[in-house]
């Protein structure tokens, strides 16, 4: 194998520095420690080491799961293609895919982990199966390293905080009014994904995304809204100087799923 550019080395240590894992002199931090002990992306790591703080860490275990089965939760046939959509569009959460995700499986556990719920709902139960065995396997690695499971299903603040905390160097802002974002880190031009729950005509001003992907234009995929005074609570080394904003309230209502239940 040949080895990674020095560039790419220099990049992972800085974020890993930035997410609390390294301390100045390169060493691992206590956060880092905990951090190693989950075989996930750091990102995924100290998300759901931050869901301890906004005690939500039943949904980020959750959410951190359904991320982890590389975006196969969803099958669109051909020849349902408009069934398929309107199955999908029933999980959509307002302020976008993550919280989508945690509707998905939640509504699945309240079936019994159904399968004939999965092909009803145009759902790959095979990646529903493997989430729910990442998420025990995560539930055994927090009680290891004491994080207490605690659920705070109404509160998609404390939830949305939780997911920023560890990716905030995924973060981008909306362009005026042509669609497109900017990443504040590298300062991308990027896209929301055509099948993100947030692709629509008032898109977020503010949102965090789990990857980029290339394909006619550069698209972030599971993305969520964010408020941009979060980014000077939780990751102030970074955009301090760079937002100003005002503060205001934001509503704590975890929106279900549009299935009146």
């Amino acid at each position: 194998m040949d080895p990674p550019p020095p560039e790419t080395l220099i990049a992972a240590l800085e974020q890993l520095y930035a997410l609390g894992a390294l301390n100045d002199a390169g060493d691992l931090t206590s956060m880092g420690r905990r951090m190693s002990e989950f075989p996930l992306d750091p990102q995924l790591s100290r998300m759901l080491i931050a869901s301890e703080k906004y005690g939500c860490t039943e949904e980020i275990a959750t959410i951190c799961a359904m991320l982890s089965v590389n975006n196969s939760i969803f099958f669109r046939p051909k020849e349902n293609e408009l069934q398929s959509d309107n199955a999908k569009k029933s999980f959509h959460h307002q302020h976008g895919d993550h919280l989508t995700l945690l509707n998905v499986f939640n509504e699945w556990v309240e079936t019994g982990y159904s399968i004939p719920w999965c092909h009803q709902h145009f759902i790959q139960e095979r990646s529903m199966l493997r989430a729910k065995k990442i998420r025990e396997q995560l539930v055994q690695l927090m009680e290891k390293v004491e994080i207490e499971l605690i659920s705070n299903s109404e509160d998609s603040e404390a939830i949305r905080k939780a997911i920023t905390s560890g990716f905030f160097y995924n973060v981008a802002t909306l362009e005026g009014h042509t669609g497109s974002y900017r990443t504040m880190h590298k300062k991308q031009t990027v896209y929301i994904h055509p099948s993100s729950s947030k692709e629509q005509k008032d898109p977020p001003k503010w949102v965090v995304f789990f990857e980029l992907v290339l394909t006619t234009q550069e698209f972030m995929r599971q993305v969520i809204e964010i408020e941009p005074t979060w980014l000077l609570e939780i990751a102030p080394h970074l955009y301090n100087g760079k937002i100003t904003v005002k503060e205001h309230k934001m509503p704590k209502t975890l929106g279900k799923s549009s299935r009146n239940k």
